[in-house]
């Protein structure tokens, strides 16, 4: 094959528009005159979804087998980059045995709201652990010859009206929330491509946003890659060109090609604009590794999968019930636990090589019969006599295990949840269970978190189980039998209630708009701040050990550095997870009490101890300054918390963190405390206000904490001071001059 990037310039206008499209649903277009092949793009993002007819984008076609790994609502829970680095190796592995070049993931769009249908395929409510997990999941599928698409650009957080809603963001939470996880993903890993979002933010389409697409993310960033729509997320082809996005899917039969054709004839369209998407498009064809005779061992996959899955499991409560002995009279109870809900719905759905349950691999594990009793059907209904066989069974055994969740008609891509509540069928079966056994272990099953507080506190151990891919079940087995420490935390938090969440008045909007009210508190930055009662907070999990920190220090240079030691003080190997909260107390802007700026995940021994260091970037200390349109990090007295969760802080500390240099344009619209606040604008203020025996009364402390927010124009309508508006504004001119 002849090299794409030499066919760019002798391509014809019309097989330049060519390339901009699909060929069909995963397909780009080849240009066989030059040399330029077809190559396919196909979703993720946890596994390979290779349809074997057809195309569509809800899942609804077969596909071919490939493991199904843990989705992200699982993973974020790993705090794991190196773990998930290895998945994303996998995941390239196979993608280019399946002759795939572009694999549609990581997602990484913040959980906003729990509420939200496709929140299983995102992972994490904060940007720093969507941002690191996202960038780890791309540089493990690409450094396989395989292209990530980092999706869905940008604040995609539901799925009510998704096509056309407006997502209403100030400019501070929009850079500090929803911006900032893609922003450490493309400067960290370089994903091949970026996939625009459906939605509108603020008023404009993500795929016609020159903004978003070609301001911020090439030229704030550094993108060097690809822009990708959403399958059919483009509204006005022309203007998307425009704008940066530089690929259109799937195809539109020739439509649009023809739209930037007539444009470019038309004198409305530079010509050059298409040939820079078109470049792009040939650039990646150019980076795809394709080679038939790759295979991958579905087999060594499979017990990644089941690894992997174990690192995820949170274990929310347990009162010492847990671990099973193998010798425990264990009653297992749930349909969950034989057909187990593994992914969610929609556009993700993998065709798994292989599948395990829960209730085959405890048996595996037990030395002793394990009972069952469905509980449930299939379909979650539930009767009389289902319910008897599951409250006997219970009372027959020493430990009942229930096995209960969120079905996939509540909770999918194309729809938001409409409340946090398990089946109902199922709330009344597990009360039923706990009173005929207290000795009651909970696991759940669900892509978005579900309310708890209404069994919490009545069972001596509750198993998070997320949903866990292909392996999920044998992980579940290990975890509950100790085979397997539970490693995973919470990246996101569990309210009491759903009307306990930030974002719960403004949420999903209305008439194609939502209003972003929480603003910054998104998540644990809004509980947090308000002191609301959650039933688990973020960061939060535990192991069947326990961990002590020590000797906590943090040192300040280029970037901030936390050091201490951690010692495994069980009897039992086990993992933890060493957060990094950082708060500003005395911030001159609006900021959540702690924000996660760094973690660490930890294996120990038991009795090992091991000193760790937790690097918290001077960037991620910054707040976007809506006075410069920039980052600014504010000089000051940070407080650094080391905890196992955002409300379990086991060490603090303090450090002087020097501020950036930030001019702000003198102005008469600026205030008199703002003027004061320069030393030689305050000089010009203080002649301004001078009287003619030189003393300047209206400088009076009383009188300026009374003045110091009023404008200096609005001042001057007090009197006449002997000295006119344009003067002023010239000597502020010159104070301006000076700070620059």
């Amino acid at each position: 094959m002849t090299d794409p990037a030499k066919s760019v310039p002798t391509l014809t206008l019309e097989e330049k528009a060519s390339l901009t499209s699909g060929l069909n649903f995963w397909f780009t277009k080849p240009v066989s005159r030059v040399g330029i092949p077809s190559i396919m793009l196909t979703d993720g993002p946890h596994g390979i979804r290779k349809q074997t007819e057809g195309g569509d984008h809800l899942g609804l076609t077969d596909s071919v087998p490939a493991t199904c790994f843990p989705p992200a609502v699982a993973m974020g829970c790993s705090f794991d980059p190196e773990l998930l680095e290895q998945v994303g190796v996998a995941l390239g592995v196979e993608a280019r045995a399946a002759q795939v070049s572009v694999l549609l993931g990581p997602g990484i769009n913040i959980k906003r709201s729990p509420l939200c249908g496709r929140n299983f395929e995102y992972l994490s409510e904060d940007p720093l652990l969507s941002g690191a997990l996202g960038a780890a999941l791309v540089r493990g599928i690409q450094s396989q010859g395989v292209g990530a698409s980092l999706k869905h650009f940008a604040a995609n957080n539901q799925e009510t009206d998704r096509m056309r809603v407006s997502a209403d963001i100030d400019p501070r939470p929009l850079r500090e929330i929803y911006l900032r996880g893609f922003q450490r993903v493309v400067e960290d890993a370089q994903p091949w491509t970026v996939m625009c979002s459906y939605n509108r933010i603020n008023g404009v389409y993500s795929s016609q946003n020159r903004w978003l697409l070609t301001d911020v993310l090439r030229g704030e960033w550094g993108f060097g890659g690809l822009v990708v729509s959403d399958w059919g997320a483009v509204s006005d082809r022309v203007a998307a060109l425009k704008a940066g996005l530089d690929l259109e899917m799937p195809s539109t039969g020739g439509r649009t090609d023809q739209e930037i054709v007539d444009a470019v004839k038309a004198g409305s369209l530079d010509e050059s604009v298409v040939d820079v998407a078109a470049g792009r498009v040939v650039d990646l064809v150019g980076k795809a590794v394709v080679d038939p005779d790759d295979v991958f061992d579905a087999d060594e996959h499979h017990a990644l999968a089941r690894r992997v899955a174990a690192e995820c499991v949170v274990l929310l409560k347990n009162d010492g019930v847990l671990p099973l002995a193998a010798d425990t009279n264990v009653a297992v109870i749930g349909e969950l636990a034989r057909t187990p809900r593994y992914q969610g719905a929609g556009s993700s759905r993998i065709n798994p090589t292989r599948l395990d349950n829960a209730l085959d691999e405890m048996r595996a594990l037990a030395s002793v019969d394990v009972a069952f009793a469905p509980g449930y059907l299939d379909d979650g209904t539930t009767n009389d006599e289902l319910r008897t066989a599951a409250t006997d069974a219970a009372r027959a055994s020493e430990v009942a295990v229930v096995f209960v969740g969120v079905p996939a008609a509540l909770e999918s891509e194309g729809f938001d949840r409409t409340d946090l509540e398990l089946p109902s069928e199922q709330t009344e079966l597990l009360d039923a269970v706990i009173a005929a056994n207290p000795n009651t272990v909970v696991v759940l099953s669900n892509g978005g978190v579900v309310r708890v507080s209404g069994f919490a506190d009545r069972v001596p151990a509750i198993i998070e189980g997320w949903l866990l891919g292909q392996a999920g079940g044998g992980a579940i087995a290990d975890v509950l039998f100790g085979v397997a420490d539970p490693a995973g935390r919470l990246a996101e938090t569990i309210p009491v209630r759903l009307e306990d969440t930030p974002s719960y008045t403004d949420f999903p909007g209305e008439h194609g708009h939502v209003r972003y009210g929480e603003g910054l508190f998104v998540g644990y930055r809004g509980v947090d701040a308000r002191g609301t009662d959650v039933s688990f907070p973020f960061g939060h999990g535990l192991s069947y050990t326990t961990f002590d920190y020590s000797a906590v220090s943090v040192t300040v240079g280029d970037d901030v550095v936390v050091t201490m030691t951690v010692t495994n003080a069980g009897e039992r190997s086990g993992s933890d997870v060493v957060q990094v909260y950082v708060g500003v107390p005395d911030s001159s802007v609006s900021r959540a009490p702690r924000e996660l700026k760094g973690f660490a995940k930890v294996r120990l021994d038991a009795g090992e101890s091991r000193q760790v260091e937790v690097p918290v970037r001077r960037a991620d200390l910054a707040y976007w300054d809506t006075r410069v349109d920039g980052w600014v990090v504010e000089g000051g007295t940070y407080r650094v918390q080391i905890g196992a969760s955002s409300r379990d802080i086991r060490a603090t500390c303090t450090v002087d963190i020097d501020g950036d240099e930030v001019s702000i344009p003198l102005t008469l619209e600026s205030s008199i405390g703002e003027i004061l606040a320069n030393p030689a604008a305050a000089e010009v203020l203080s002649k301004i206000f001078a009287t003619a025996d030189g003393a300047a009364p209206a400088l009076d402390p009383a009188v300026l904490e009374m003045a110091a927010s009023m404008p200096l124009e609005r001042v001057l309508s007090f009197g006449n001071f002997g000295i006119g508006l344009e003067e002023i504004q010239q000597q502020l001119d010159v104070v301006n001059g000076k700070s620059n």
